[in-house]
Parts: structure tokens; C-alpha cells; sequence
């Protein structure tokens, strides 16, 4: 079932523990944490809020402490990102965009959950619901004050708004207009069809799926 709806994760003064206040959730389905919101010691917590999928961003000097802790309970997708302003976060919105859209309840954590991993969620809002980046920014910076994206991850959640609005241009346009469209674009000098090695080229990810028994 299509995910159709999403609530942040929000934490307490600090952004450093998990808050049962359900009066602090906006939509059911989607938290954003920090890593101390996935260790063994907050099991129950996970429980509780009926968890299912867990996505782990971590750059690999992170791998050590940063890991799935309850493989055996929640399915995991982990990915390696740097937080770094070079680094091509950009590239991962597509993947992290499908499970979230599909998947149960999902925890998305980084290290301290406000560079990162607000991206991905921060890119999850604008393409899943049309928003803007600075609406879709602020709709979770309501809900976790200490979100804080680097510069870089910043100026390609930027671009991703035109990225994502072509896309929705696209889709709401008829039949008789994308024909014209592509028409129009094929007789352009050095117009060239797209492959699909290039779109489906978003990087390295590990996916570390639940064992049942």
C-alpha cells in the first residue's frame, strides 16, 4: 500500500531521546531520529511505535558504532553518506523516496539525526507531496527544531525541486501533449533518448532484510 501520509520524528529539549507524546505527531508512518533512537536500549520504544523498517545513514569510518542493532527484527536499508558538502546525496532520493512511499512505520537515523538523514526525509515530503524545498523544510524543522542539513546537502535539495516539479509536469501532461513534447525535443540538435543505466545509477546501498522466525 502506498504510504499517503507521514509523521516526523520528533525528539525532546536537546533532539537526544525519542518522546511518547502522541500529541507531538503530525501524520502516522515516517520518524526522523538520531542514532540513539535505534540502539538496543530503545527496543521497546520501536515496538511500541509499531516500527518495521529502519534506514541507517552512516559514512563507512561510521560503520563500527553505527550499525543495525535488531537485523533479526526490522528490515534495514543502509547507506553509506558522508556528511559532507561534495558528497552527491542527491543520488539516493530515489531509493530511500520508493521505500518509504511503500514501506510500514520507517525510522530514518543518521548520526544525530539532522544533517543527513532530514535530507532524505526533507526530499521524501517535496516529491511525495508536491512541496517546495523551503515548505518541506520547515514542515520538519517544526517538528525536530535542531534539523540542520549542510550547505551542500542544501543546494541539491534545491535542485531536486526543479528535478521533481519536471517530473510532475510530465506525469499531468496528456498523451496527445507528451507526443508533441517528444516531437519537439527529438528534432533538437543534439537531442539523444535517455538510458536506463542512467537512471537507475544511484549508488552503492546495502539492504539488510529481517530474518521471520
Amino acid at each position: 500500500k502506498v504510504r499517503n501520509n507521514s509523521i516526523l520524528f520528533k525528539n525532546c529539549v536537546c533532539c537526544e531521546t525519542l518522546t511518547d507524546s502522541v500529541e507531538k505527531e503530525i501524520l502516522p508512518g515516517l520518524f526522523l531520529g538520531p542514532y540513539s533512537a535505534a540502539m538496543k536500549s530503545k527496543l521497546p520504544i520501536l515496538e511500541k511505535h509499531g516500527i518495521t523498517h529502519i534506514v541507517c545513514v552512516r559514512q563507512d569510518i561510521e560503520a563500527n558504532f553505527i550499525k543495525p542493532n535488531f537485523p533479526h527484527t526490522f528490515r534495514y536499508l543502509v547507506l553509506d553518506i558522508a556528511d559532507n558538502p561534495v558528497e552527491n546525496i542527491i543520488r539516493f532520493f530515489p531509493m530511500v523516496i520508493s521505500l518509504l512511499s511503500f514501506s510500514g512505520k520507517v525510522l530514518v537515523h543518521g548520526n544525530a539525526g539532522i544533517s543527513r538523514s532530514a535530507a532524505l526525509v526533507i526530499a521524501y515530503l517535496m516529491e511525495t507531496f508536491g512541496m517546495k524545498y523551503r515548505d518541506a523544510f520547515s514542515h520538519v524543522q517544526e517538528r525536530r527544531f535542531c534539523i540542520n542539513p549542510n550547505v551542500g546537502f542544501v543546494h541539491q535539495l534545491q535542485e531536486y525541486e526543479a528535478i521533481y516539479l519536471a517530473k510532475l509536469t510530465i506525469k499531468m501532461m496528456s498523451p496527445v501533449q507528451l507526443g508533441r513534447s517528444f516531437s519537439l525535443q527529438a528534432g533538437m540538435p543534439g537531442s539523444r533518448k535517455r538510458t536506463l543505466e542512467e537512471d537507475e545509477d544511484f549508488g552503492a546501498m546495502q539492504v539488510t532484510a529481517a530474518q521471520n522466525g
